[in-house]
This record gives C-alpha cells, sequence and structure tokens, in this order.
C-alpha cells in the first residue's frame, strides 16, 4: 500500500508540473502560422488534457492513501465515509479539494474547441491555461511541511509555491521542448526551425531566472526544514535533500555543457551545422528531464519524510567542524590563514573566468584547484572528532529540575575524578594519567550536547561507560555539564547590564506559590523582566523589604520579582511574617531544584539574577545596595532591541 501511495504522489506531482511547464512554453514560444509549429502545439495541448486526466485520476489514488493512513485501514481507502471525512474535516483534504476542483475546470477548459485564430483569443485561451495549471501546483504549498512551520507558516508556505512554480515552469517545459526541437531537427520540419531556435534561446534566457528563483527559495525551504548541517547529513529528510541538489546540479552541468556548444550553432547552415545541432541539444535537454524525472521521485520521498529539523540526526561521520577546536592547536593558524588566502584567490579566478573567454575553462578549473587546495589546507584545524550523536538535541529540556537531578548524578558517580565543581581535580584524579578535563569553560563550550551523551554513555579513555543509566539521567547530566560550563562564563557577568549582548540561557524553573497553579520562568518570556531573588533570612530581610517597598515601581516598568528561599521551606510565607509586606511571588515549591541550578552561577546566602524577556541572564549581584541600579538595568533592556531569538528549549 506505501508504494502504491508513493507511486501516485509521484505521478500527481509529476503531472501536475508537466501541465504548468508545457503551458508555460507554449506561450513563451509564442503563436506561429507554420504548419510544423502549429502540429506541435496541438501535440502539447492533446498531451496537456491528458496530463489533466492523469493527474485527477492520481489525486483520487493519494486522496486513498491517505485516508488508509490516516484511519489506520487500508479498506478505509475505498469507504466513502472515510474518504469523505478526510476530504471535509482535514487541512489536506481541504486543499486537495482546491487542486482537484482547480484541475476539473482545466480539464474542461482544455477539453473545448475554441476559436485561437484571433491573437487575442489565442494568447486568452494559452494564458488561462497557464494560469489554473499554476494556481492548482501552487495549492500544493499549502499542504506540504511548510503549512506546520511555527511561528512563520505564511513565509514558508510563501517560499514553497515560489519553489514548486519555479520548478513547474523550468522542469515542466523540458518535454515539450524537446518534442519541438525533434520536431524541428527533421527535413520535413524545416519550416519550424526559426521558431524552434527562437524558443530555445528564450527559453534558456528564462531558465537562468527561474533557477535564481530555485536557489532562494530552495535555501530558505532548507533553512526552515533542516536548519543544521547534522540534520542536514544525519536524518532521511536531509540526505534527499543532499540527493536532490547533486541531481539539480546533474541537470545543470547537462544544460550548461550543451546549451553554450549547442545553442549558438542552432542557427547555423541547415544540413551540416543547424539541424545536427538542434538533434544534439534535444538529446541534451532529455537528459535534463531524465535528471528532473529523478528528482521529482525525491520530491515525493521528501513529501512524505519528517522534515530533518524534528528529527534526531545520526552524525555519519568521525569528524566535525568547530571553530573552537582551533583553540586546541595555536600552531595550526599560519597553515588557515595561508590556506583561507590561497581559496580566496581561487574564488577570484573562477569569478573572473567569465570575462576571459579565450581561457574560460583553464582560468576555471585553475579556480576551483586553487579552492580545493587552500581548503585542504585550511580546514584540517577546525575538525575534531563527533559521535552519532553529536548533533541530537537533548531528550530533557534545560530546566533547574533537570540540572538538579544531574547534580545529583554528578556527586555519586563523577565528582570522585573530575571533582565537586568539575575542574579536574578530584581524589582519584591522580591515578589517571593524563589527567581528567576540566568541564567547564572551553572544553564544554567546544562540545555539543550529543558528544557529552556519547562519552557518558560508551565512555571514554580512561572514563567508564555509564549507558546503565536511564536516557533521562544521562541527558540530565549533560544539562549539568552545560550549566557548569554557564557557571563559568557567568563569573565574567557584571552588576550591569551589557547592552544588547545576551549570551548566557538562564535554566528555565517551575514553581508554585501556596495553593496557586504552577508557574514557570518560560510564562514571563515575551512580556515581562524578571529578577529571581536567592534569599536567606534574617540576612536579607532588609533587601526584600528594599524591593516591597519598590515593587509598585517595578511593575509599571514590566517588571516581575520572584523570590526563592535558599532553605526551600514549603512555610517561606509564613516565616516572612507580615513585614514589611510583599505581593510579588514567594516560591513554596520547586525552590530545591532553583536553588541547587541557581547557585552555580552565584553562590552565597543572597544572589540576584536579572532575566531579560527572551529568557537571557543579563545581570547577577551578591551583595546589591538600594534599587537605583537595578532601575537602570531594566531601563536599558526596556531601550534595547531584540537582537537574538528566544533560547530553545534545549541546550546544545
Amino acid at each position: 500500500m506505501t508504494e502504491l501511495g508513493l507511486l501516485a504522489r509521484f505521478v500527481h506531482l509529476s503531472a501536475s508540473i508537466l501541465i504548468v511547464g508545457s503551458a508555460a512554453l507554449v506561450l513563451l514560444a509564442g503563436r506561429s502560422d507554420r504548419p510544423t509549429a502549429l502540429a506541435w502545439e496541438s501535440r502539447v495541448v492533446a498531451l496537456t488534457r491528458a496530463l489533466i486526466w492523469l493527474a485527477l485520476g492520481a489525486g483520487l489514488a493519494v486522496l486513498a492513501h491517505q485516508t488508509a493512513i490516516l484511519e489506520s485501514s487500508v479498506v478505509a481507502a475505498l469507504e466513502p465515509r472515510a474518504l469523505a471525512r478526510v476530504a471535509l474535516e482535514t487541512r489536506f483534504g481541504h486543499v486537495w479539494l482546491v487542486r482537484q476542483g482547480l484541475l476539473l475546470l482545466l480539464g474542461v477548459f482544455v477539453s473545448l474547441r475554441l476559436d485561437v485564430r484571433r491573437a487575442v483569443d489565442w494568447r486568452a485561451a494559452r494564458g488561462e491555461t497557464a494560469i489554473l495549471g499554476a494556481l492548482a501546483l501552487a495549492a500544493l504549498g499549502a499542504a506540504g511541511h511548510s503549512a506546520a512551520v511555527e511561528p512563520s507558516a505564511a513565509a514558508a508556505i510563501a517560499a514553497d509555491v515560489g519553489h514548486l512554480l519555479a520548478a513547474g515552469v523550468w522542469a515542466g517545459a523540458l518535454p515539450a521542448l524537446v518534442l519541438l526541437l525533434r520536431a524541428a531537427s527533421r527535413e520535413a520540419g524545416a519550416d519550424a526551425r526559426p521558431y524552434a531556435v527562437l524558443t530555445a534561446r528564450r527559453f534558456s534566457r528564462a531558465a537562468l531566472i527561474l533557477m535564481t528563483a530555485l536557489l532562494a527559495t530552495g535555501i530558505l525551504i532548507t533553512a526552515v526544514q533542516v536548519g543544521s548541517v547534522g540534520a542536514l547529513l544525519g536524518t532521511r529528510y536531509g540526505r534527499l535533500l543532499v540527493l536532490k541538489l547533486a541531481l539539480v546540479l546533474a541537470a545543470l552541468a547537462a544544460a550548461a555543457l550543451g546549451r553554450r556548444r549547442l545553442l549558438p550553432a542552432l542557427g547555423g547552415e541547415a544540413t551540416t551545422v543547424g539541424r545536427p545541432a538542434m538533434r544534439r541539444l534535444a538529446g541534451s535537454v532529455a537528459v535534463e528531464a531524465a535528471c528532473v524525472l529523478a528528482i521529482l521521485g525525491v520530491v515525493t520521498a521528501l513529501g512524505v519524510s519528517p522534515p530533518a529539523r524534528h528529527e534526531q540526526p545520526d552524525w555519519p561521520l568521525s569528524f566535525r567542524l568547530a571553530v573552537g577546536a582551533l583553540g586546541d592547536t595555536p600552531d595550526a593558524w599560519p597553515f588557515v590563514l595561508v590556506g583561507s588566502q590561497i581559496a580566496v584567490l581561487g574564488v577570484v579566478v573562477a569569478l573572473c573566468s567569465p570575462a576571459l573567454r579565450a581561457a574560460r575553462w583553464p582560468l576555471l578549473a585553475g579556480g576551483g584547484v586553487l579552492m580545493l587546495a587552500g581548503l585542504v589546507m585550511a580546514l584540517p584545524p577546525f575538525a575534531t572528532d563527533a559521535y552519532p550523536t553529536t548533533y541530537q538535541r537533548p531528550a530533557v529540556p534545560y530546566q533547574a529540575a533537570s540540572v538538579a537531578a544531574g547534580a545529583a548524578l554528578y556527586a555519586r558517580d563523577c565528582a570522585a575524578c573530575h571533582g565537586p565543581v568539575g575542574a579536574g581535580d578530584g581524589p582519584a584524579a591522580r591515578a589517571f594519567s593524563p589527567a581528567p578535563p576540566d568541564l567547564r569553560a572551553h572544553h564544554a563550550a567546544l562540545h555539543t550536547a550529543g558528544d557529552l551523551y556519547w562519552w557518558i554513555t560508551h565512555g571514554r579513555r580512561a572514563m567508564p561507560a555509564f549507558g546503565h543509566l536511564e536516557p533521562e539521567q544521562r541527558w540530565s547530566l549533560v544539562n549539568y555539564l552545560r550549566a557548569l560550563g554557564a557557571a563559568d562564563a557567568a563569573r565574567r557577568l557584571g552588576a550591569v547590564v551589557e547592552p544588547e549582548r545576551p549570551r548566557l540561557v538562564a535554566p528555565d524553573f517551575a514553581f508554585a506559590v501556596g495553593p496557586t497553579p504552577p508557574r514557570a520562568l518560560r510564562d514571563y518570556r515575551g512580556a515581562r523582566v524578571v529578577l529571581v531573588v536567592l534569599y536567606t533570612l534574617p540576612g536579607s530581610r532588609q533587601r526584600l523589604a528594599e524591593l516591597a517597598a519598590r515593587y509598585d515601581l517595578l511593575v509599571p516598568l514590566g517588571v516581575e520579582v520572584i523570590a526563592v528561599p535558599t532553605d526551600a521551606s514549603p512555610d517561606a510565607i509564613k516565616r516572612l511574617g507580615r513585614e514589611p509586606r510583599i505581593f510579588f511571588p514567594v516560591v513554596t515549591d520547586g525552590a530545591a531544584e532553583i536553588v541547587t541550578t541557581y547557585s552555580l552561577f552565584a553562590a552565597g546566602p543572597h544572589a540576584e539574577f536579572l532575566v531579560d524577556r527572551q529568557g537571557y541572564l543579563r545581570a547577577l549581584e551578591a551583595a546589591p545596595q538600594g534599587t537605583e541600579r537595578l532601575l537602570q538595568n531594566v531601563q536599558a533592556l526596556n531601550e534595547e532591541k531584540v537582537v537574538v531569538a528566544p533560547p530553545a528549549e534545549h541546550v546544545h
């Protein structure tokens, strides 16, 4: 059933693209009174008519297949009620109805016998065919992966529609162009040779614009649906996309080689130059069309594959490139500098090659060799070890509860070697050579969360494997190590906000105040600046009184204060007493995890952390004096432009 469904989708997509391309090429070629050209146009119109009915039939099969999937029953593919439910109650069904309606309207239109002897009637008839076909093809963008993109689904759908239409005009026109070139290359088709030459040249110019549009929209779609190099090479969707790109490059190579050599010769002497060149160009376009057919097969598979962004990548290589790796090999700087300059020289030579026609190909080849040699010299210092899990996203969010759980596991299983704070100075460290690495700062920043997960699971050098731990426990350990690295960076974070320099993600946390419903730090994203206060009584009472006195000023400025007792007492509100009167949240449930996590950034009986609206830690203070500095920091954040997106739920 799956194979039949894929075949139906492939036929439906291919027919839809051919309809648009054939109609577009007829318009591009223009009206002619030559018998061979008229016969070709009639043949293309008949082919378009057949393709429309084929697309309608394949569309019915696609609906049946989708119904079987959604209903989890093969029999449902033939049940009218199930088919009606899918068609009338799902987004896929709504788009399907629109597409089938447009195709049916187009099928009826092209089946009519229209009088197109006048130029205006001809343009209207052929233009109507192209417009209806394009609308039907564009509707596919509203039912694909782009429709599920948040929060910018409209932009993603627009990119998808542009990609489909550009592909439809370029790829769909190739078979019709082959038919025209073959017909005009025969002796009997000599009357249409000028028409075919003009059409080929027009299509060649249009193809350049179409390929630019395909490239631009393809980059946008890749950024939205893939998002990273790890997902590009480490997921089925990404690898299919790489295969699609390779086929596109093959099609472009066939087009460039064929048309650069053959297109100028089309206008030559008919018997010895023109007609042979036209036959060879038809063969070149046929090769291009075969590549396109393979591309459509890959696109069909992409349409039923989960987007790479939503899959856990399985990295296939034993290395990856990372800028931080250069810090471990400072002696390699000269190679990077020289290699990069050689690569730049190669790019310059390649870009200059079109201007020097006599030596174009040698210069292009030489530029390519220089680029390759420069990259071979410059890139190795950036290489670092990689593993199948290197680009995987943590399965457990970067939250205080996870960090606290990881801290307990670290103290039990890791501190003896790596030391209490990850400095590699544990009591058992003396027995190892080399010594355990410092898990803070550079080491944590250089390696991904997936690297750390792999080492925890499988061990590394003298480090034993901890694969017996549950996956959630291993990811919690990773989150704790990430927090250790962030704590090292937090020591360079002062009491004053650095304008437009959000760097450290504030770990999310859940909390409750008395009997009220639970809340989370991320609930304030996009709405309020949050001051997280870790306090200890009685030393913090005066500071809490200051904040309570200025709370009526802080609230209009968009600030929320969350007070967290360091002893995690469930009676925190009661212990504060009636004075001062505190109206901001005082955590009574969830404080232990918050204290464990945020104490990594600033230890002590009292500490305050200023978190901006995006969820980044922007300032911290252990012994604040008054509220003037706090007000200045809040003012700076209120005036600041948003320069980064909110952090992801998982820290890589």
